[in-house]
C-alpha cells in the first residue's frame, strides 16, 4: 500500500449481496462493480484505533 492513499483496497465479496465476482471500475477512482447485483461501491481505510475502547 502506498503512503499517498492511492492504493486500491481489495474486497473479497460484495457488501450488498455477498457475491465474490467483483471487477475494478474506472469511475469513481477505487470503485468496484459486483457482477451479480451490478452495484458499484468504494472501500476506503479510514485509520487504526490507537487503543481499544472499553
Amino acid at each position: 500500500m502506498s503512503g499517498d492513499g492511492t492504493a486500491r483496497a481489495v474486497p473479497f465479496y460484495c457488501p450488498y449481496c455477498g457475491e465474490e465476482d467483483l471487477r475494478p471500475e474506472e469511475e469513481p477512482p477505487g470503485a468496484w462493480r459486483c457482477a451479480d447485483c451490478r452495484r458499484v461501491f468504494l472501500v476506503r481505510m479510514i485509520g487504526l484505533l490507537t487503543e481499544v475502547a472499553r
